[in-house]
Formats: structure tokens, sequence, C-alpha cells
């Protein structure tokens, strides 16, 4: 179990240096680079590389040598091995046992960079100990042990799998009550919108994703263990260990050669962080009013945070640029172009409203709590964001109006007064032209008199707006200053004007008239009484 874990340890070591390798295996820049390059692999062990020819390549000379190890090895089980050389047509054969195993050629040692009898040596060394443990792992003895390993590494993973299910379950019901305890007082407080089972059980499914990974990488690697514990499938076992170490290093050496650029994006966030929570006092200091800025309102506030909050963010991001792993990289620079340009083709309408919205929050027209109408609606002004201003109508509906489409209308306000008087509220009636002018304005006074929410100074008046076919079309204006009820003061006034035309015997004659009815279409009134009426106040 011991050596296993010895070789398993080597195994990762000699994959870490892969790239070191590789490097040593590159021929120097004068030697053909047509020819490859394969090595001697002997019971998963690494011997030495063999340059391949025209007429030989090297993967087939590798597996050749490799053959020729096994035979001898397997031939025998001596514990010594006689290494011998003998001059021949290529080079100088490596011998063992008398049996030729490879020709050492000046071309492998360009490649390994040393004198043909230091190569000799090295090789021949290596072809002895590979001959020797290749024996040695095949005795009885050894089998043994590595049955015993075998059995000891299946022992661990059952541990390791019973281990793992009793933490799943103790983290699963940890997990549980530990949300339902520190969200319980916010779910009650917002009538269950925070639902603390759900949120236990995203926690859970991470949990769960993370331990199911280290089981599957468990199982994996005790594979791989058990293995590598017998000789036959130990090959096998480092390239399975390949398969997964080498990324899993790949990734361990690109974190740590990209620590200080992390470090530096942690800096950069932290600053960020303060700067924005330094910003949010500020204002929490300006709306609390400890802050006079002059003629900065307060409904300005909670925007300006945001845009101040957006453009720190922003160059937060331009700083951190350099130091996001693969920002030099072509696919990177690729993939921010391509996102550019999507978010360029299709964020007109979005960028218009963006900056529409600005200009209505700064521009002043229009505040929270106004009534206005914009073409068709009219509502109270609830809420004015960067893309939408929410209206709420007369009718209590939420109506959401694009502030592009705000800031191209033209918007009556109904809340902010230019002077002391207030607003005009008006309609008109068509009266025929046989009645006296002065009765009409009268009554059409007394309507107004009559109705509240209307001052009595300024005092009503009367407009002749047009001389119709079949009637005169009389104007009644009033002031009010309550803009916020004014559909409300309308519909009194139309109410008073009936009642008052009703008492006095006028008949309206507005939508259209054709012909005198045989009777008219009022309640028998008496007109001389409206008149004594306003005398008396006057």
């Amino acid at each position: 179990m011991l050596r296993s874990l010895i070789a398993l340890i080597l195994t990762v070591l000699v994959l870490s240096g892969l790239p070191a390798l590789a490097q040593q295996d590159t021929p120097d820049e004068g030697i053909d680079r047509t020819d490859l390059f394969a090595p001697v692999i002997v019971d998963g062990e690494r011997l030495f590389v063999l340059r391949g020819a025209s007429g030989l390549p090297a993967e087939r000379r590798a597996a050749e040598v490799v053959e020729r190890i096994e035979a001898i090895a397997a031939g025998s089980v001596a514990e010594s091995v006689t290494i011998t050389t003998q001059p021949n047509a290529f080079g100088i054969a490596i011998l063992a046992d008398g049996v030729e195993i490879v020709t050492v050629t000046t071309a492998d040692a360009r490649l390994e960079r040393l004198d043909m009898d230091a190569l000799i040596e090295v090789q021949g060394n290596a072809i002895r100990d590979a001959i020797l443990n290749y024996r040695a792992a095949r005795t009885d003895s050894a089998r043994l042990e590595s049955a015993i390993e075998a059995l000891a590494w299946t022992g661990g993973f059952v541990l390791f799998t019973v281990l793992g299910f009793w933490l799943r379950r103790r983290l699963n019901r940890l997990c549980t009550r530990l949300v339902r305890r520190y969200f319980a007082g916010l779910e009650s407080a917002t009538n269950a919108q925070v639902q603390a089972d759900a949120i236990a059980a995203l926690i859970r499914f991470g949990l769960n994703f993370v331990l199911l990974a280290l089981f599957f990488l468990g199982v994996y690697y005790y594979l791989s263990l058990v293995l590598l514990s017998f000789a036959e499938t130990r090959y096998v076992a480092q390239l399975l260990l390949t398969y997964v170490t080498t990324p899993v290093l790949n990734i361990v050496f690109g974190f740590v050669g990209y620590l200080p650029n992390l470090i530096t994006l942690a800096i950069i966030a932290l600053i960020t962080r303060y700067v924005i929570r330094g910003l949010k006092v500020f204002f929490d200091a300006v709306e609390a009013g400890s802050f006079d800025l002059g003629d900065f309102e307060r409904h300005w506030i909670g925007p300006t945070f945001n845009i101040l909050r957006v453009v720190v963010v922003m160059i937060a991001l331009v700083f951190s640029f350099p130091y996001i792993p693969g920002s030099d990289s072509a696919a990177f620079q690729g993939l921010t172009i391509l996102v550019g340009a999507m978010l360029s083709l299709g964020s007109n309408s979005v960028m218009n409203n963006v900056i529409s919205g600005l200009f209505v929050i700064y521009r002043r027209s229009t505040s929270i709590g106004d009534r206005i109408r914009i073409g068709e609606h009219v509502g109270d002004v609830v809420q004015i964001k960067l893309m939408e201003t929410h209206l709420k109508s007369i009718k209590n509906e939420m109506i959401s109006i694009p502030n592009a489409q705000l800031l191209n209308s033209d918007v009556i306000n109904y809340t902010k007064h230019i002077d002391g008087n207030g607003l005009l509220v008006y309609t008109t009636v068509g009266i025929g032209y046989e009645e006296p002018a002065d009765k009409v304005e009268a009554m059409l006074i007394e309507a107004a008199q009559r109705t509240k929410g209307l001052k009595t100074r300024p005092a009503p008046f009367v407009l002749w707006s047009a001389l119709a076919d079949y009637a005169v079309n009389y104007q009644i204006n009033a002031y009010t200053t309550r803009g916020a009820i004014i559909p409300k003061i309308t519909s009194d006034l139309h109410r008073n004007i009936l009642d008052v035309f009703t008492e006095n015997g006028v008949q309206i004659m507005t939508p259209s008239y054709i012909a005198d009815p045989p009777e008219p279409k009022i309640a028998p009134a008496g007109w001389d009484g409206v008149l004594a009426h306003q005398r008396k106040e006057m």
C-alpha cells in the first residue's frame, strides 16, 4: 500500500514536470524535425526516449525495445542481469544476458545531449533496473502484497463512501435547521415571500453537487490506485491518473500563476465596495437633512446614488480588465467585441429610455406625487425609474409609461401651480339663442358656486366659446387648488349645472338640436328664485 502511494506521488510529480520533460525531449534546432520521438515505458516506468527514422518510426522502435525487455524479464527469475555492449553497423548495441535490446546511435546521443559512452551507460542501467523490477513485481510475495494493497484501498474506499453518505445526511439536516432558524423571522415579516424551505433546498443542492463530485473523484482515484497495485495494470492506472490529474494540475498551476492578479482584483473590489458604501452614507445624510445641497431635490437622491454607483463600478471594471484571467487572449477579446456589438445593436430603445429617464428625473417638470396627464392617461406619479415611470390612475390602475414617451409627449401637471390662483376647471354647455345671455351666465356661475372645491375668489367667469348652428356655447371657468380631485370637481360641476338649469326651466341644447319638443325636457322651476337669491348675496 505504501509502495502504491509513493508511486502515485511520483506520478503526480512526473505529470507536473511534463512541460520540462517535453522541452528536454525536443531536439536541437539543427536536428531534422520530421522524425518522431517515443518513450520506452515498461510497467508504467519511463526508461528513456528513442528517435525514429524514415524506415523505422519511433513508436515502432520503442515498442520493439519494450517487447525485448519484457521477453528477457519473463524468461528468467534470476536476481541479476548482465549488461554488455557490441558495435554494429548503426551504432553500439546494448545487450541484456546476451540478447540485443537497443542500438544507440549518434542521433540518439544528439537527442539526449550526451556523448555515446554516457548515454550507453544510462540506458544500460535503465534496462537492468526495468528487468529486475519486472521480475520482482511478479513474484508470489509481490502479488500477495499487491492483493493486500488492493483490499486496503477497497476498505478505505468503503469507509470513504460511508463517511460521505453520513456527511451528506448530516449536512442536509444542519442546512435545513440553520436556514429555518435564520429566515423564520424574515419569512413571517414578508408574508411568506421568502420561503425558507426553498432556500434550504438550493443550499442542499449545492452541497450535494460538491459531495457527488468528490464521490466520483474518489471512485476514479480508487480504481486508479487498485490498478496501480498490480504490475500488469500499472500502466493503465497511470494513464487514468494522467487524464484527470493533468487537467487538475493545469487548473491548480494556473490558479497559482494568477494569484497575484487575483489579489489585485480583490483589492480593487474592496476599494470599490468601500467607495460605494461611502457614497451611500453621504446620500443617506443628505436625505436626513444633515447636508444641504441647495436646490438638490430629495427625489434626486436615489437616482443620483445609482448613477454614481454605476460609474464607480465601470471605472473599477476598466482597472480590473488587464488582471482578468485570459483577458489578453484573442478568444476573450473576440468575445468582448461580440458582446459589445450585440449590446450596441439591441439596446437602442433601452438606452433611449435610460437617457430620457435621466432628463425626466432632473428637469423638474414631474415629481413623485404629482398628478399628470400624458395623452389619454391621467394619474399620480408613484415612481420614476431610469426605464419607465409608473402612474396610479384615478381608477387605481398602475400605468407604466416609457420614459422616451414621457419625454416626447405633452405632459399636463395638475399639481404644480404657476401662480397662487390655482388651476382652471371648465366645461361647456350649449343653450338656445332664445335664452337671455345674462340669465345663462348667472345660472352657470350659480352652479360653480355650489360646487365644492372651486374657489369663490377669484370669482368664476363665463366665456362664449362659439356661436353654433343651433345654440350658443357657454364655457364656465372656475379656479381650484385641489388638482388631485379635478375629476370629482368636474363631475360635481356638471351635476350642479344640470340642477340649476332644471330649476330655472332652461333646456340644454347640446349635443344636437332638430326641433322644439312638445314639452321642455326639464323639471319646472322658478327663474325668479335664482335671481332673487343672487341679488340677496350681492
